[in-house]
């Protein structure tokens, strides 16, 4: 959705995929950088504008840009109709610029459909129950698309067509050896997107994993196959790590000399949790004399708020804060049931004088928080030291 040529483009795509025998409902972003140049023009006006009205505001990308995708379905002789979220009914939470789909409608776009018009929907977009205009956040056309799919039903798949090919081992830019992988679990790609891959908003992954929508990502600019987000099956367990990511975003506070009592670190993390800040890694040192040090992660754009409510609770502490650290992850079925794969990471890292600042892990992830200057090294030296390069497979050899 770049230009009017993309746009055009989109719409012969739509075009071949309906001459297939295909009944075709096609879900639509705003047009590359809409969104921020609206989201530019609230702040512009205020430093802090309300929600709602923001909410107003950026959604009218979507609105140009089903206009013009049916606007060019017609053109082509291609029957079209666009439908903008109060339309569809697609129902949602009144949690603004965040909003949470509560259900969708689906009768006029099947009834469309069935009567050989694309009905082209808004995606980002939904409808409260007073009637206001609610956006699902980042990558919200994603999570739009694979809620109608899952509301129609009977496995009906999800195509998420992006600007790169499909779901990587590791993002091409870091890593050049990185390669395509054809079929990915729902709880392996659900773990990539809330560790820092972007590929698709981690919503989405959650709703296909619900419904067991079938979801086949990707690219706009050719006709390849791409990656399938599929349930767990056998074949994929065969691979231990599937993919290593990063995120840039994380952000390090530190408590130093706290009292080691339990309901202190309940208070701080209640705090937190009052203010709306999500809290990641957490780290607590060995206590000394009844005093600890307390680490924890959090994204950089909620660091100052959450520097601000410890220092409100804590004001006579040394509060200190970090932005220059990375989250880098691994994650894989295989690694539930195989050991080993920990003591690899961290072997690969020390072998590279990487230092390890904090460590989490879950049945199919392990995470290290590390010096933001080790960053491409790391994602590298992990990548290879997996086996997860372009003519490599990843399979158990450790």
């Amino acid at each position: 959705m770049g230009s009017l040529e993309r746009i055009r483009a989109v719409a012969q795509r739509i075009a071949r995929t309906r001459s297939q025998g295909h009944e075709v409902i096609v879900v639509v972003s705003a047009m590359a950088g809409e969104t921020n140049r609206l989201l530019a023009l609230g702040h512009a006006l205020s430093s802090r504008p309300d929600p709602r009205e923001l909410d107003a505001l950026v959604a009218t990308g979507e609105q140009v840009s089903v206009a013009l995708v049916a606007i060019a379905l017609q053109e082509i002789g291609v029957p079209a109709r666009s439908f903008l979220a109060h339309q569809v009914r697609l129902r949602t939470d009144s949690n603004f610029t965040k909003a949470r789909i509560l259900g969708v409608d689906t009768e006029r776009l099947i009834e469309s459909a069935r009567n050989g018009v694309v009905p082209v929907v808004a995606g980002f977009q939904g409808i409260d129950e007073e009637g206001n205009t609610t956006t699902l956040g980042r990558g919200g056309s994603d999570t739009t698309a694979v809620a109608i799919a899952a509301a129609l039903g009977q496995g009906v798949p999800c195509e998420i067509y992006t600007d790169v090919e499909g779901v990587f081992t590791a993002d091409p830019n870091l890593c050049p050896t990185a390669r395509k992988i054809s079929r990915i679990s729902y709880e392996e790609m659900l773990e990539l997107a809330s560790l820092g891959a972007k590929v698709l908003q981690i919503r989405s992954v959650e709703i296909a994993m619900k419904y067991s929508v079938p979801v086949h990502v990707r690219s706009s600019f050719s006709e390849n196959e791409g990656t399938w987000v599929v349930r767990e099956e056998e074949a994929l367990e065969s691979v231990v790590v599937a993919g290593v990511t990063s995120d840039t975003n994380e952000a390090k506070l530190t408590i130093r000399q706290l009292e080691n009592r339990p309901s202190r670190i309940a208070e701080i993390f209640e705090a937190l949790a009052e203010a709306k800040i999500s809290v990641d890694m957490i780290v607590q040192n060995p206590s000394v004399d009844g005093r600890t040090d307390l680490t924890f992660t959090v994204s950089k754009v909620d660091l100052h708020k959450a520097k601000e409510v410890c220092e409100r609770l804590l004001p006579h502490y040394e509060i200190s804060v970090r932005e220059d650290v990375v989250k880098v992850s691994i994650v894989g079925l295989g690694m539930r049931s195989h050991s080993g794969v920990a003591a690899k990471l961290f072997r690969i890292l020390a072998d590279e004088g990487i230092p390890i600042e904090a460590i989490t892990t879950s049945e199919i992830k392990v995470s290290c928080l590390l010096p933001a200057k080790y960053h491409e090294l790391a994602v590298r030296s992990i990548h290879d030291g997996f086996g997860l390069g372009r003519g490599q497979t990843g399979e158990r050899n450790f």
